[in-house]
């Protein structure tokens, strides 16, 4: 309980000291990461990939992260401790970029990839958590809307900084990765100073964990949980790569140079947005703006399809942007404010972890009917897949999210 008070008590100290560091080691990750993200689909290309392929590699790197959210997310709430995750986590995703340099056969490249995923599945659950546990329920939506900012200002850092030595050394991808090493570097350096608040902890006996023990927690978990992850899993079904969005201005005959340009700006704007959203959630209470979010990623992918000119595109990721600072943040918030303190990790990793493997159906999905049909057909599909889910999600009753808000 003095935690809680002491939360209440600094109202000007709602982004602690541990939230600021939590959210700087994920900027760095993020530029280390971003710096090699747009890159990732033309460099696969170049040795000879199909649409197809990136697509089903893409999800297959989510899908491998996803599991393993799940897993480590429950053994973080098991073990009552957040931080040896998080330092792993981290460690893991910095030392795949200079093995991305060492190999370059496809499937090298592929193994490289997935063990930054694996140290994504290792910290995320457990970082979520420590940020949930760092406030209090009514200030939630500004703690996760804060970090995403931070993360994403690192997203949008990380392509520039590959756009400029691209300008000065075209098709250097392999020097690329080694860069994008240093900024891995910093983010590890950070995570030994963060301090662990120890919370009290069930502890469901000592037995050991298995892997996929963490799908017992959907038995026992709320009423609203269910109903909402049902509906934040149907949409992820539809909520292909975004790296479809990059491959769709390249399709139109716009450079690299313009086809990173436009995801810096994506980035920078969601950057911008992210920490006044997850206020506006608080206010408003985070239904309403997580619909929202979701209106706005049926119409972008809906009329995607239709897209042509640099002014098209532009207002696209423009109202893109808004639809990702008011989900990605904001889901993860609500799921920590119905969840029990104590299986909060378990929560958010049992969510990360479907929704990963949603995510892996979901590109092959958008690559097949890429593929096929082109990419109109994906992009009207995807749409109309997302109104459906918004309707779904208008049926929740919010009732029981006020009551445990003011409980």
């Amino acid at each position: 309980m003095h935690f809680q008070n002491h939360q209440h008590s600094s109202r000007g100290r709602i982004i602690t000291r541990t939230i600021w560091i939590i959210s700087l080691v994920s900027l760095f990750t993020d530029i280390a990461s971003e710096m090699l993200y747009p890159i990732m689909p033309v460099y696969l290309r170049s040795i000879g990939f199909s649409i197809f392929l990136i697509g089903i590699l893409e999800g297959l790197a989510e899908a491998i992260a996803g599991l393993s959210k799940g897993y480590f997310g429950n053994l973080s709430d098991r073990k009552g401790v957040r931080l040896p995750f998080v330092k792993w986590g981290y460690f893991l995703s910095a030392i795949s970029k200079p093995l991305l340099a060492a190999f370059i056969y496809p499937l090298w490249v592929f193994m490289a990839r997935s063990l930054d995923r694996i140290g994504k599945g290792i910290r995320t659950s457990a970082r979520d958590a420590l940020l949930s546990q760092e406030t209090t329920k009514e200030n939630k939506g500004r703690v996760f809307g804060f970090h995403r900012g931070m993360d994403t200002v690192g997203a949008a850092i990380g392509p520039v900084a590959a756009l400029i030595f691209l300008y000065f050394y075209p098709e250097q991808y392999r020097w690329l990765f080694i860069i994008a090493f240093f900024p891995g570097l910093v983010a590890i350096a950070l995570t030994f100073l963060i301090k662990e608040k120890k919370q009290p902890v069930e502890i469901n006996g000592q037995k050991k964990i298995g892997f996929f023990s963490y799908f017992n927690y959907w038995k026992r978990s709320p009423l609203l949980y269910k109903r909402l992850v049902i509906g934040l899993l149907a949409f992820a079904l539809f909520n292909s790569s975004d790296a479809f969005l990059l491959l769709a201005i390249k399709n139109q005959g716009y450079s690299d140079v313009q086809m990173i340009g436009f995801y810096v700006f994506y980035n920078l704007v969601y950057a911008v947005l992210s920490f006044p959203v997850g206020i506006l959630a608080d206010k408003l209470g985070m239904k309403r703006v997580l619909i929202s979010g979701l209106t706005l990623f049926a119409l972008v992918y809906f009329f995607f399809g239709f897209a042509q000119t640099i002014w098209h595109f532009g207002l696209l990721f423009m109202f893109y942007s808004l639809y990702a600072a008011s989900t990605e943040g904001i889901s993860k918030a609500w799921i920590s404010n119905i969840s029990h303190k104590s299986e909060t990790a378990t929560a958010i990793g049992f969510y990360n972890s479907f929704t990963s493997i949603m995510t892996f159906a979901a590109s092959g999905l958008g690559g097949l009917i890429w593929s096929l049909y082109g990419p109109k057909a994906m992009f009207i599909t995807s749409g109309i897949g997302a109104g459906l889910v918004v309707i779904y999600l208008l049926t929740i009753k919010v009732k029981q999210e006020i009551l445990m808000r003011n409980s």
